[in-house]
């Protein structure tokens, strides 16, 4: 009896195996987050405050593309028009939010990922070592269109910088993010959107600190054969050195903000977020 058990699980698992090798896909999802914006100063009132956090969800909401075989797969944002802000253009308030599209290619045979991104619009290879997330499984379950998802989480230490009006300086906060995901193993393969990855099945949905991500459509096998493509444009640098680089853009930005400020521009604001 024993040995039968240890035979039926050897051959669930070469299913297995054998299922993932023939899944390729297109995975869309759409980003939202969540923005809570306080300013102080003369000229800022409740209603200019409402409308500039309309405007950054606005920007926040955002379609990306998960194209995926066995062991690769590759993160897009897909391109759409860019329509003319009110507020940006009535010489009130400029909002801009830094960073470009990003292009992340993830290769889980080679162990590794190549990030084709950029800063104040230079353009960065950044190549790294894939780290897996120490994932806790946990038993719960939802539906997330026709899948089965079961819930993952894990958790870590993140240091984030924030402007302090009150000091006029920049400061460093170290907090405890948590993050959630849902995977389906009716996708037994270990992609998911953006650095998201490593637990059974594909990852449909995440909810990492402020941000949210969900699978709205998948396509599975199509007819037209899926090939990826690695990402090759910019300067090649590793994960390291590409967040000294943007550490450093980040405290320059930061800075100018400190001295417009201090100027006293009327009622013009500038808010920069991201490299």
């Amino acid at each position: 009896m024993k040995t039968l058990s240890i035979v039926l699980l050897a051959f669930s698992l070469s299913l297995g195996n054998l299922i993932a090798q023939e899944i390729s896909g297109i995975a869309t999802y759409k980003t939202n987050r969540k923005v809570d914006l306080k300013m102080d100063g003369d000229g800022v009132t409740e209603a200019m405050q409402e409308q500039i956090q309309a405007q950054l969800r606005k920007q926040f909401q955002k379609e990306y593309t998960l194209t995926f075989t066995k062991d690769e797969s590759i993160y897009k944002e897909v391109e759409g028009l860019n329509t003319p802000d009110p507020l940006a253009s009535s010489g009130g308030m400029q909002i801009t939010i830094s960073g470009g599209n990003e292009n992340f290619y993830r290769n889980i045979k080679e162990n590794r990922y190549v990030d084709e991104t950029e800063i104040m619009s230079k353009p960065f290879l950044v190549k790294d070592t894939l780290e897996k997330p120490e994932w806790e499984l946990t038993k719960e379950s939802k539906n997330i269109g026709n899948y089965t998802c079961f819930k993952a989480t894990y958790s870590r230490e993140v240091e984030e910088e924030t402007f302090d009006s009150a000091t006029d300086s920049i400061v460093k906060i170290k907090k405890q993010r948590v993050t959630n995901a849902w995977y389906t193993l009716d996708i037994p393969l270990q992609h998911g959107p953006g650095r998201h990855w490593g637990l059974p099945g594909l990852i449909l949905e995440v909810t990492d600190g402020d941000m949210t991500i969900l699978c709205s459509k998948i396509v599975l096998n199509p007819e037209k054969e899926i090939v990826i493509e690695e990402p090759s444009k910019g300067k090649e640098v590793t994960q390291e050195a590409f967040n000294e680089i943007q550490e450093k853009k980040s405290q320059e930005m930061m800075e100018r903000f400190q001295s417009d400020s201090r100027r006293g521009d009327g009622n013009s604001f500038k808010i920069r977020i991201g490299g």
